[in-house]
């Protein structure tokens, strides 16, 4: 399996933007972007600000890319997909993205970040309607339920993450168990993701 393994503070500073793949240490004076606001390399304080149209497009996606944590293939095979679905293809991108097991984990504040919430599904510490899920791009569906093991219940990161992490339940889901448990009341709809991603200039990209 592919994935990214480098400094994940650097992809924060090329979008130059916080996209919060370091769970905590984003919301203090430690994250990198707070030091230096600028892409990194020998360049980076030259780079201008304004580019060409496939530029903004190009680093829309990138930053959609990276905030779900996936390589370049497993995301345009999503968008093939979303495109192929009927409604608007933007929106059924984000939607995709929402419903996948790794982000419904971080959304019911399991993990910090999408990165740990992804290592607690691959670990098999998470079940969907009672069986253990260890594939964190299962897309979950309407009226399914998903939930800690046994295991994870008593582990002190997870224990942690719910009592320190103030994150609000997105309205699709609905918290169950003290917060050990999730269930996908409805499908995401867009005005209920907070990412900040223009996803038109995404379909504009790929539609070239």
């Amino acid at each position: 399996m592919a994935r990214y393994t480098g400094p994940v503070c650097r992809l924060c500073r090329r979008e130059r933007m916080k996209l919060y793949l370091k769970g905590a240490k984003c919301d203090t004076m430690k994250c990198p972007i707070e030091r230096k606001p600028y892409p990194p390399g020998e360049h980076g304080r030259a780079r201008q600000r304004q580019g060409s149209e496939y530029l903004m497009q190009l680093r829309e996606k990138q930053k959609a890319r990276r905030i779900y944590g996936l390589m370049e293939k497993q995301f345009r095979n999503l968008y093939v997909e979303a495109n192929r679905q009927q409604g608007v293809t933007g929106e059924n991108l984000l939607r995709m993205l929402e419903q996948r097991l790794d982000n419904v984990v971080f959304r019911a504040g399991w993990g910090a970040s999408r990165a740990q919430a992804r290592q607690l599904v691959r670990h098999g510490h998470v079940k969907v309607d009672g069986r253990r899920v260890t594939i964190p791009s299962f897309q979950v569906r309407r009226g399914q339920v998903v939930e800690l093991g046994e295991k994870a219940r008593a582990m002190i990161v997870v224990r942690h993450n719910l009592d320190t992490l103030d994150r609000q339940t997105p309205p699709w889901l609905e918290t169950g168990e003290g917060g050990l448990s999730v269930t996908v009341r409805d499908l995401p709809q867009r005005a209920h993701i907070d990412v900040p991603v223009r996803e038109q200039l995404i379909v504009e990209l790929y539609s070239k």
